[in-house]
C-alpha cells in the first residue's frame, strides 16, 4: 500500500439505484474511506451520452465532442488519478450492461490524441465485480480494454443464484457469505 493514503475510485455501472451494484459500491466505499480517499461514480445518478449524432469532431480535438461536458471526462480523470479502481458491472442478457459500453466508446474521445493519459489510465490497478448468473467470457474480454496488454483482469463474479437470491431484488449483500467474499476481494491488493 505504500506510505501515502490510497485514492480509490468506484464505478457502479448499473442504471438502477439501490440495487446490488449500488450496495456493493457502498461497501467498497466504506472499506476504503477508513484507509484513504474513496469516490463513487454511480450511473444510476447520471447519464453519459453515447457516441453518435456528431461529425467525429473528437477525432480532431477531444474537447470538440458535443458531449464533452457530461460526466465521462470526470470519471476518466478520477480513474486516471486513482491508485485503484473498482468497476461494478451487472450482467444484462449475458453481456455487460449498456452503461459500461457507452463508457467504453466515449473513452475513445477522452483519450484521443492523449496517449500519455491512456497509458496512465491503463496503469491504474483495476478490480472488476460482476453481478451475473451467466456467462463470464464476455466480461473478461470487455475488461481487457481497461488493463495493460498481456494481463488478466482481476474479476469477482457474484451469482445471486449461488447464494439463494434473485438479482432483481437487490439483496445480494444481505448474505453473510457474499459480504465475506466481497471483503476478501476488496482487501486482496
Amino acid at each position: 500500500m505504500g506510505s501515502h493514503a490510497m485514492k480509490v475510485c468506484i464505478v457502479s455501472f448499473s442504471g438502477r439505484s439501490a440495487g446490488n451494484c449500488s450496495r456493493i459500491a457502498e461497501i467498497i466505499r466504506q472499506t476504503w474511506e477508513m484507509k484513504g480517499e474513496a469516490v463513487v461514480y454511480d450511473f444510476s445518478a447520471f447519464r453519459i451520452t453515447p457516441c453518435g449524432q456528431c461529425s467525429y469532431a473528437c477525432f480532431q480535438k477531444r474537447e470538440a465532442c458535443p458531449y464533452f461536458s457530461d460526466p465521462e471526462a470526470a470519471v476518466c480523470e478520477e480513474i486516471t488519478g486513482s491508485d485503484l479502481t473498482y468497476f461494478i458491472v451487472p450482467n444484462y442478457c449475458d453481456y455487460p450492461c449498456a452503461n459500461f459500453y457507452i463508457f467504453n466508446e466515449r473513452g475513445q474521445c477522452y483519450f484521443q490524441h492523449h496517449e500519455d493519459l491512456l497509458n496512465q489510465y491503463l496503469a491504474v490497478r483495476k478490480k472488476f465485480i460482476v453481478v451475473s448468473n451467466t456467462n463470464q467470457d464476455h466480461f473478461t474480454a470487455a475488461f481487457r480494454y481497461h488493463i495493460p496488454e498481456n494481463t488478466t483482469p482481476d474479476i469477482l463474479f457474484l451469482s445471486a443464484k449461488q447464494f439463494g437470491k434473485v438479482s432483481i431484488h437487490g439483496d445480494l449483500t444481505d448474505s453473510e457469505d457474499v459480504k465475506r467474499i466481497l471483503s476478501d476481494f476488496i482487501d486482496k491488493i
